[in-house]
């Protein structure tokens, strides 16, 4: 079973960058998907980028060419680099893993952070 905790999230300003990280406790993390996603106020929460075990990557086409998503087996941590923010990143940030045992995997999440860009 993994834990997960996210940190990095805080108030930005419009064109500024954060980092996001999320740690992962337990075994999984380098036989997991990992992926950021994130839901804004009254709207549907949307994948923003995931990272697969061969760090195939790819991204919702909102944040292609801003955010870069990462990761590093060796301290079981995915990382969100959020480059040129804009006030649609506002947003309640989750990390996500999931873990394949079997034909379906098995998804954890973490609490979110929030992250919040001032225009």
């Amino acid at each position: 079973q993994l834990q997960l905790l996210e940190s990095g999230g805080g108030l930005v300003q419009a064109g500024g960058s954060l980092r996001l990280s999320c740690g992962a406790s337990g075994p999984g993390f380098s036989r997991s998907v990992m992926g950021w996603y994130r839901q804004a106020p009254g709207k549907q929460q949307e994948l923003v980028a995931r990272i697969t075990r061969v760090n195939t990557t790819d991204y919702a086409d909102s944040v292609k060419g801003r955010f870069t998503i990462s990761k590093d087996n060796a301290k079981n941590t995915v990382y969100l680099q959020m480059n040129s923010l804009n006030a649609e990143d506002t947003a309640v940030y989750y990390c996500n893993a999931q873990e394949y045992l079997g034909p379906s995997p098995i998804d954890y999440w973490g609490q979110g952070t929030r992250v919040t860009v001032s225009s």
